[in-house]
């Protein structure tokens, strides 16, 4: 994953980006599909998938790509792998090929999705404001119960990782970092809630 120089200075999580109103997100139509993969050529190293194979997922789940676009001029969008159970795995034991991934660790319509692979964000310009609502695509019940994993692939991917409350976590996969959704996320236990509850209690006596 990665994209071209464009900060994201304030520190959100990933499903608290602000939604900016000027970029509109969709899914994209099979016509953008040829645009986008040769933005994703010139802006995301180590690119190797072409638009046929693009089409290919595409066809697959045509929710997995989003295009960013300002008063109907593309500037940009992001791909994912919506896994299944053996998907999520496979990604964590490295023994996925996320370059041409099999169809079988993708979820189909009926399966829940266990994990969401951003397979790559390219974008120009403002076009990264449209991660806002990109995540809030993902906010559907369809993908709600899925983690989010991406493998920065640029600095300046890394930096928009960093920014959105990805972490780089422990697998075989090099280099996977993971954004744990805030409904995930065990409470911090507050220290004195116990202990007041119980003087409530006495106090009652």
């Amino acid at each position: 994953m990665g994209m071209e120089r464009g900060s994201l200075a304030p520190r959100h999580d990933f499903d608290a980006l602000p939604l900016t109103p000027e970029i509109d997100v969709r899914c994209a139509q099979l016509s953008e599909i040829a645009a986008l993969s040769e933005m994703a050529h010139r802006l995301v190293p180590g690119v190797e998938i072409g638009a046929v194979e693009l089409a290919k997922y595409f066809a697959f789940d045509p929710q997995s790509i989003l295009t960013f676009t300002r008063k109907g001029s593309l500037l940009g969008g992001i791909a994912f792998l919506f896994l299944n159970d053996h998907g999520h795995d496979a990604l964590l034991l490295d023994e996925i090929c996320l370059t041409a991934p099999e169809t079988r660790y993708l979820a189909s319509a009926n399966d829940d999705v266990a994990a969401i692979y951003i397979w790559a964000i390219a974008a120009t310009g403002r076009g990264i404001g449209g991660l806002g609502k990109a995540a809030a695509h993902l906010r559907q019940l369809r993908f709600r119960g899925a983690d989010c994993y991406a493998q920065p692939s640029t600095v300046a991917g890394r930096e928009i990782m960093r920014a959105t409350g990805f972490k780089p976590i422990a697998s075989f996969q090099p280099d996977l970092w993971c954004y744990e959704r805030p409904w995930h996320r065990r409470p911090m236990r507050m220290p004195g809630a116990f202990v007041q509850s119980r003087s409530f209690a006495d106090a009652r006596h």
